[in-house]
């Protein structure tokens, strides 16, 4: 039976374009999910596309509806740049990482964030044959060029490798201000070294798979991606996608119904010698049988589909059992169109028809277990055919033993060096830890050493202060002290001026009296000869001042 896988679609696709789920790695149980709407045309349905899951349209529309305003802002943004500074995707596409890296360092936010929407909405799939030109001479570009390895993508700037990488993909994604993913995950995006579905994100080759499909395609993830097609959506819990029981690849149902992939082959039930329908994996070239799968997708999904859902399950089962020769296969495509009709006339409800969707699979397990039992036309096998048939199915069953035990044993080989690198990296983690402890008990020394120098700085800067204080005292003593002896000095300098000044004085007086005393003297001399009048009077004034001078000396 065919491999059947379950996977709960994240929270995260259901209502924007943050893809970052807690566990990216797909479990191998997953059925794929209808909430995406498939086109009727087997050959061109929406599960084989490259879709991204945008709640409503509201990305598209908030693009349409917003590019005349990121035109004005472009516009004005440009003006505010010199025609050197000014880059274009083409330049992206075409120049040295180290050039335009260094020219997008000095460009504003807003330029930039235009450069973004510009190729957010060529990558649209709603554009003209211009812009799907012009995203296709960008992809050969940026795929001729052999000097974007992981070295060199590491010195691009952020907006430019995410510009590189949506270019190389075709996925608008990367350019979504609500997606944020590390610059190595890009880089591996961009060289192949990581899925490009962010809701998976695994490392390649996905759990170090080593067929031929995954060894060769470059970019190529079995967990999430289409065999035939090479692309991925977002679909659980639906017949949509066919899994591989033995290789765990999968394939879109559309992709194998149009490549061949799903056909009549011969059944391995023992007592049996009937053809069923079969889909043969285009990775490991195995067989397995298509009825089962589809009852237990139904058994599993059915319950929680609504009506639009079921009527696309059921439309997905009739194209698979559509060339069906067996009996089980032609009644379930009869059955599957006899719902379609009656749902579409409105004769059924959905609860209805899925209730009789799932009693007619358990009434076909019923004829097919009796079918087992008595024999195809109650015709028993002979005892060499059924032994022959035996001995097919054992071997069959050791087949896919042994490809289960490979499995296993190079899951359990990755364990261990998991195991082992994660003991490695706790050796090392130790080591550092040990190390960041002698560090800091250093450290820690260092401090207490320059913590005594510092408090050892502090009492002689006390020290000093104190000393600077007592001078500071001292000298304002010393001040006072000069200031006085300055003014006694003054004092004894003005007193022994006035001294001497006095003496002088005293001595012009005893000059001038003992002058006069000798006038006086020789005043009879000259009245008898006839004194002069002039002399006279001169005389007098003399006299006058020293009578006057005498006063304050008699006084003393």
């Amino acid at each position: 039976m065919v491999h059947i896988r379950q996977q709960p679609r994240p929270e995260e696709l259901q209502t924007s374009l943050s893809l970052v789920p807690s566990n990216p790695r797909h479990s191998p149980e997953v059925l794929r999910s209808n909430s995406v709407q498939v086109q009727e045309s087997p050959t061109e349905s929406a599960s084989s596309q490259e879709t991204w899951p945008i709640g409503d349209g509201v990305m598209v529309k908030k693009m349409e509806n917003g590019k005349a305003d990121n035109d004005f802002v472009e516009q004005s943004v440009i003006h505010r740049l010199s025609s050197a500074d000014k880059i274009s995707l083409r330049d992206i596409a075409r120049d040295r990482i180290e050039v335009i890296a260094e020219k997008m360092h000095h460009l504003p936010e807003d330029f930039l964030e235009n450069l973004k929407n510009g190729l957010r909405i060529i990558l649209d799939g709603n554009v003209g044959a211009q812009q799907r030109d012009e995203i296709f001479m960008l992809q050969k570009l940026v795929q001729r060029r052999t000097d974007l390895t992981a070295k060199t993508l590491i010195r691009a700037h952020r907006v430019q490798l995410e510009i590189l990488v949506a270019i190389n993909t075709g996925i608008q994604a990367f350019l979504h201000p609500n997606i944020s993913l590390s610059q190595t995950t890009l880089i591996e995006v961009f060289v192949y070294k990581r899925c490009r579905n962010i809701a998976c994100q695994n490392q390649l080759p996905a759990d170090d798979c080593t067929c031929e499909i995954c060894a060769s395609r470059n970019g190529f993830c079995n967990l999430c991606m289409c065999v035939i097609c090479n692309k991925f959506d977002f679909e659980v819990n639906t017949c949509r996608w066919i899994g591989c029981d033995l290789c765990s690849h999968w394939s879109h149902t559309d992709c194998a119904i149009r490549d061949g992939k799903i056909c009549m082959g011969s059944s391995v039930r023992i007592g049996t010698a009937r053809s069923e329908m079969h889909f043969k994996c285009p990775a490991c070239h195995r067989t397995s049988e298509l009825l089962g799968w589809v009852t237990d997708v139904f058994q599993h999904c059915a319950p929680s589909w609504d009506q639009e859902s079921l009527m696309k399950e059921l439309d997905f089962v009739s194209r698979i059992f559509r060339g069906s020769e067996d009996l089980g296969g032609r009644k379930l495509f009869w059955k599957c169109e006899e719902l379609k009709e009656k749902i579409k006339n409105g004769a059924l409800e959905s609860a209805a028809a899925c209730k009789a969707i799932l009693m007619f699979f358990q009434e076909n397990e019923t004829d097919s277990m009796g079918s087992i039992e008595n024999g195809e036309g109650g015709r028993l096998a002979a005892p060499q055919e059924a032994c022959n048939r035996i001995a097919e199915v054992v071997q069959e069953v050791i087949k896919k033993m042994e490809i289960v035990a490979n499995e296993k044993m190079r899951s359990w080989k990755k364990a261990r060096m998991d195991v082992e690198a994660f003991n490695r990296e706790v050796d090392d983690k130790a080591k550092e830890a040990a190390e960041i402890k002698l560090d800091r008990q250093r450290k820690k020394l260092q401090i207490e050493e320059l913590e005594k120098i510092v408090r050892l700085k502090c009492a002689e800067a006390d020290m000093f202060q104190l000393k600077a204080n007592e001078a500071k005292r001292e000298a304002e003593r010393l001040r006072r002290i000069a200031l006085a002896k300055t003014e006694k000095s003054e004092e004894e300098y003005a007193s022994n001026y006035l001294k001497q000044r006095l003496n002088e004085a005293e001595a012009e007086k005893q000059y001038l009296l003992e002058k006069i005393k000798l006038q006086e003297s020789s005043r009879p001399l000259q009245s008898s000869c006839g004194a002069d009048p002039s002399q006279m009077l001169m005389y007098s004034k003399i006299q006058d001042l020293l009578y006057n001078a005498s006063k304050p000396d008699s006084a003393k």
